[in-house]
């Protein structure tokens, strides 16, 4: 994890496309900042291709990709990805599951539910699971106190037993079932939307990601211009690929850091 100062020129004069994490990433203790706004807002003027990749509720997507300056967001952590279509301006939701099929996974969500209740103390449903369509998410650290690293992990067990994928950012720890995350939807989007097929090492190689937390492991060992925000070192012990550069500021204050590089490489 070396300093942002170590992206080369070159290789940030390269870069067509912005993936961000959002929690931690672009948010700063909670909050959406005027800094990373305006950071994603100059990411676009200048031509970038903006996708967030989160955690976050349908509900919460659907409101970023319809008032955010983004070009898509993958939810949910990579069960949908919703767009404003750039012709018509109308909302495109896009699943990766058919609706039955998400239907149909509630009940062993239910379960997993009652037994991470029982077992781990103070974990709660996170609040905003009446606006999810995909995935489970548990509380450890946003409206509830801080359960701690053992709690989380316990969690994780818990759902990874009742043969789900389990991740955790920030505040929440989520769970799913179907074969996707983050990464997959991403390499779809890249690809659909945008015809970046990312398979492709050159063309990983033009798309900068930027996170702060172990749920972005895999985007973090997949592009080779992978960024992390400073409170990433808050995860070093817990996180299975680093980012291979960081930024001086955390949080939005990072994210607008990481953007700025990329856009003075285009001046020199």
């Amino acid at each position: 994890m070396g300093p942002l100062d170590a992206f080369s020129t070159d290789h940030r004069r390269a870069i067509r496309g912005i993936i961000t994490d959002v929690d931690g990433t672009l948010t700063t203790d909670g909050k959406i900042t005027a800094t990373a706004l305006a950071a994603l807002e100059r990411a676009q003027a200048a031509g970038l291709k903006v996708v967030a990749v989160t955690g976050a509720a349908a509900g919460t997507c659907d409101a970023m990709a319809r008032t955010w300056p983004v070009d898509a967001v993958v939810g949910e952590s990579g069960g949908f990805v919703f767009r404003l279509h750039p012709d018509t301006g109308r909302m495109v939701h896009l699943h990766i599951l058919a609706r039955d099929e998400r239907r149909n996974h509630w009940a062993q969500y239910e379960k997993v539910l009652e037994a991470i209740i029982a077992e781990v103390p103070g974990a709660a449903l996170a609040a905003d699971q009446a606006y999810r369509e995909t995935d489970l998410a548990i509380d450890h650290a946003q409206d509830v106190a801080s359960l701690g690293e053992e709690a989380v992990a316990q969690i994780v067990s818990i759902m990874e037993a009742a043969g789900m994928t389990a991740t955790y950012s920030n505040i929440h720890v989520n769970g799913w079932l179907g074969p996707y995350d983050k990464l997959t939807t991403t390499c779809l989007v890249l690809r659909e939307l945008f015809r970046a097929d990312v398979s492709d090492a050159d063309e990983r190689g033009r798309w900068m990601f930027v996170g702060d937390s172990p749920n972005d492991a895999p985007l973090f060992d997949f592009f080779p211009h992978a960024v992390g925000v400073a409170n990433v070192r808050d995860f070093t012990d817990r996180l299975s690929a680093k980012p291979k550069y960081v930024t001086e500021s955390a949080s939005g204050a990072g994210f607008a850091e990481a953007v700025d590089a990329v856009l003075a490489a285009r001046q020199d």
